[in-house]
């Protein structure tokens, strides 16, 4: 049985209709509401048609049908028209994001925020581990007589800020040596390559009368880079799927909420998925817990240089036009607010 184009379009008008209503349409709704120039009984055909070849099915408390997940990846591989966001939208967007770029990290984790206020979704954002990112400065600010804050600043633009106990006497001239020293020693190495140098033994050697400084310091500097290398994962909205259709049954909410609060799992899931934009629809996604829900993510990179993604999870009924493209902007705005000065992105090389 082929897919011709009066299928198709029904299926169009069934696909957009459920994504906004939420509702099972049946074939007399469905003539009414679209002007298709065939009768009820006909359209009732070509549904049993389309119900038969997987693209609908048929709830057991109602009349009309309902897409199915082979009907959404149709949809959006085929039927799905690009959604260009408004002009207004895309200026709140720059604004509140450029309101917030200071430090990568803080950028990423209100971006999250912002795309769960946007979509209505659960969103999320997550920096991939990063063994090649290199050091740009080290920063030590002192508070107190005891008390140093480490600040470690890559050249992605990731900041890390570690207060520290100190157990010998400091002056602030002796933090600002010591923090030119580190930076000479390492800036431009991988963080991954710094863990596996004898950093106390070369401070020592380049700045013997601040030794017993260095080795207050080091510990928790090797601590704070390794955090540095792992994955973060931010989630926002975790309530927006009580407001969701889908998720009346408290049941299926529950289950939704414990998947995501298996941050590690869902972590890996994210990190392994394909780079771009990509939308993945029920069983795409390769795992059980996750056969009701699609994710849609795109990632940010800096200079070319895959930093992170950014994306939605929810119900497979979702306005996947309009999700995609705002995703895509905010994680273009991310990328172009952190390119480097002179850098040149991979893809105009």
């Amino acid at each position: 049985m082929d897919l011709n184009e009066r299928k198709l379009k029904i299926l169009q008008a069934i696909v957009g209709d459920f994504i906004h209503s939420a509702e099972p349409i049946g074939s007399r709704t469905l003539s009414k509401k679209y002007n298709m120039g065939i009768s009820p009984a006909t359209i009732r055909n070509e549904m049993s048609d389309l119900e038969e070849m997987g693209y609908l099915t048929h709830p057991h408390t109602s009349a009309g049908r309902v897409p199915s997940a082979k009907a959404y990846r149709l949809y959006v591989n085929q039927l799905m028209k690009c959604y260009e966001l408004p002009e207004d939208e895309k200026r709140v967007i720059s604004q509140k994001l450029a309101a917030n770029i200071t430090e990568l990290d803080r950028t990423i984790e209100h971006a999250a925020a912002l795309l769960s206020e946007l979509t209505n979704l659960t969103s999320f954002a997550i920096s991939p581990k990063q063994d090649e990112n290199k050091l740009k400065y080290i920063n030590l600010l002192p508070v107190d007589e005891s008390t140093v804050v480490l600040m470690i600043v890559a050249e992605d633009g990731k900041v890390s800020n570690t207060a520290l106990k100190i157990k010998v006497p400091y002056t602030e001239e002796n933090l600002v040596l010591l923090s030119k020293v580190m930076t000479h020693n390492y800036k431009g190495r991988a963080l991954s390559d710094i863990l596996t140098l004898d950093i106390i033994k070369s401070l020592e050697t380049d700045l013997k009368a601040l030794s017993r400084l260095a080795e207050s310091i080091m510990p928790n500097f090797l601590t704070t880079l390794e955090n540095m290398l792992n994955v973060d994962l931010y989630l926002e909205g975790l309530t927006n799927i009580f407001s969701i259709p889908e998720y009346n049954d408290i049941e299926k909410a529950k289950v939704f909420l414990q998947m995501l609060h298996q941050k590690q799992h869902f972590t890996e899931v994210l990190v392994n998925r394909d780079n771009g934009v990509v939308i993945t629809i029920g069983d795409e996604n390769r795992d059980a817990i996750m056969n009701d829900c699609s994710l849609i993510t795109a990632d940010y990179r800096i200079n070319g240089k895959l930093i992170g993604k950014l994306g939605v999870i929810g119900p497979t009924r979702m306005k996947y036009d309009e999700v995609t493209s705002v995703i895509k902007y905010m994680t273009e705005n991310i990328s172009r607010a952190f390119q480097l000065e002179g850098g040149e992105d991979e893809d105009e090389k």
